[in-house]
Order: C-alpha cells, then sequence, then structure tokens
C-alpha cells in the first residue's frame, strides 16, 4: 500500500522502502510486523511497527523540519501536559534513496473524534481547555515559534481560498467572518506555547475524552490563538462557552482563534477536495460553525 498523493512534490513510499529502512537503521525491530495505517494527515505516511510502535515518514522535504521539531521537543514536553503525546523511540535517518528524516514513536490506542458521532462535547471540550492552559504554563527555554503566528499573515491567502470555495459557501458571509477576526487586534502578551494544529486528526480520544495529542511538528511558542481553532474544528456549538471560559483568553484573541479555525479550513478544502475525504469533510464541518457563530448560515444549496 503506497500513501495516496497529496502534494504534486511528494515522495514515493511504500511498504518495501519502510520495511527496509527499519531493518537497516534499527535491526532489533527486523521481525516485527509492518503494516500501513491509513490516515487523513497530510503531512506523514504512517506504518504500525508490531503491536506497540508506529513508523512516521515525512511525504516531502519539507516535512523534515517537523521530524526534527518533534525529535527535539516531545520528550521535555511530555512531562509538562495532562494528556498522552508520543513517545520517541528511535530517530531514522536518511537512506536508500529516502531523503528525510523519519521517527518511530510508541503507538498510543484511541480514535480521532467526529463532531457529528460525538453524543457530547462538554467533557472534551473540558479536556481540551486544559491541554491549552498546560501549555501556556510551559517555561522551556530556546523554544522555537508555532507554525501559526499571526492570523493576518494568511490574509491574501484566504481571501483567494474563498473564491475558490464559492460553490459551495457564501463569498460574502465567509469575508464578513474572516475580516472580523483579521481586524481584531493583535496579541500583546508574552509568547505561549501552543500546539499549532488541533485538528481531529491530531487528537485521540477514547470514551468520549481527550486520550492523546500527537503530531507536535508545528508545536512552539507565539500568539496562542491558533490552539482555539479547535472551538469551532471539533467542538459542538454548545459546549464553546465553557471551553472559552476555562481558557480563559480575552475576547481579540478568541476572534482570531475563529479566524484560525476558517483559515485552515477555507484553504483545506480546495486543496484536498480530490484527494482526502476526511480533511474536507472536517474543513466544511469548521466551515459551517464559524459561518453560524458569525451570524449568516452561509452555505449553498
Amino acid at each position: 500500500m503506497t500513501p495516496a498523493r497529496l502534494h504534486d512534490d511528494q515522495i514515493e513510499i511504500d511498504i518495501d522502502l519502510v520495511r527496509r529502512l527499519v531493518d537497516t537503521q534499527f535491526p532489533q525491530w527486523r521481525d516485527a510486523l509492518l503494516t500501513p495505517v491509513e490516515s487523513s494527515g497530510t503531512v506523514n505516511a504512517l506504518y504500525r511497527l508490531g503491536g506497540e510502535l508506529v513508523v512516521r515518514l515525512p511525504l516531502a522535504t519539507w516535512g523534515a523540519e517537523a521530524v526534527e521539531r518533534e525529535q527535539e521537543w516531545l520528550p521535555r514536553l511530555s512531562p509538562l501536559l495532562p494528556v498522552e503525546i508520543p513517545r520517541l523511540f528511535g530517530r531514522g535517518q536518511p537512506d536508500l534513496g529516502y531523503p528525510c528524516p523519519w521517527s518511530v514513536f510508541g503507538w498510543i490506542e484511541g480514535s480521532h473524534p467526529r463532531p457529528d458521532r460525538l453524543s457530547s462535547s462538554d467533557a472534551l471540550a473540558d479536556d481540551l481547555a486544559s491541554l491549552i492552559r498546560a501549555l501556556h504554563q510551559i517555561e522551556l527555554p530556546d523554544a522555537p515559534e508555532a507554525y501559526r503566528g499571526p492570523v493576518s499573515e494568511v490574509d491574501r491567502t484566504v481571501r483567494r481560498c474563498i473564491a475558490e470555495v464559492a460553490e459551495e459557501f457564501d463569498p460574502g458571509q465567509l469575508t464578513k467572518a474572516w475580516e472580523i477576526s483579521v481586524h481584531a487586534p493583535e496579541w500583546e502578551g508574552p509568547p505561549l506555547w501552543a500546539h499549532s494544529d488541533l485538528l481531529a486528526s491530531n487528537l485521540l480520544i477514547r470514551e468520549g475524552r481527550l486520550a492523546a495529542v500527537i503530531d507536535f511538528g508545528t508545536a512552539g511558542v507565539g500568539d496562542p490563538a491558533c490552539d482555539l481553532m479547535v472551538a469551532w474544528n471539533v467542538l459542538r456549538a454548545p459546549a464553546r462557552p465553557s471551553f472559552r471560559e476555562t481558557v480563559g483568553l480575552d475576547h481579540a484573541t478568541w476572534l482570531r482563534g475563529r479566524g484560525w479555525a476558517l483559515a485552515q479550513a477555507v484553504i483545506a478544502l480546495p486543496y484536498y477536495r480530490e484527494t482526502n475525504p476526511g480533511m474536507t469533510r472536517a474543513a466544511r464541518h469548521a466551515i459551517s460553525q464559524v459561518l453560524a457563530d458569525v451570524g449568516g448560515g452561509g452555505r449553498l444549496s
């Protein structure tokens, strides 16, 4: 099984290559069964290694920096967070024609949350708010910048993508929602730690509670608004007020967070429309939630 082609510059990865990489660099796992993992993720290919491990390899060379960031920071962040995060077991090196560093992590059981299948998101909202508050308390030297910074940095891209989804969503309503966020006052506090990519595909739940957070390749310090996008891409509307109160950030940050939810979704939808059903389903949900929050349905019939 070869990962679906999501990017024009995607590296060719198949199970034979991964088997040879593992056997060459980690002979202790030579006899462990290797099986591909279906995922709606867009940066890494995943292969289960035995029952306890998973191999993650960047799909393109631009994913290499995220690998190095995870390998450096996950061991430091793990004891400071209230939920499980990936445990690093192996640092793979470029080899056999594969050009990137890669990782072997411990496998974490759980499922990704589906907003349309959650009986209630109140408990999950509390867990997510606690995670974000814990991130804000972290003080580690030499922290990298978070992948997502000021929401204004994607203004031009978002406006272009609004036109690209105009057959599905009212561009006037999308622009109205976006301008509320992009013109909100900027963050004036100290840089705070953020995961920076709190999508459903990076969350694992068990029995409705947050069990783990994965994929820390975008994590770093900056404007904490980016992590608030989870309020619209995962949580249901009734759970947002308590989530917002527990997180404790100001109104302008809330508006920028909603902008990041819209930006991520409106950029992802046209890019992955033909290649990644899970990502596009999540993007449509987030856009609909943002528009309903602003006060316009926005969905075209």
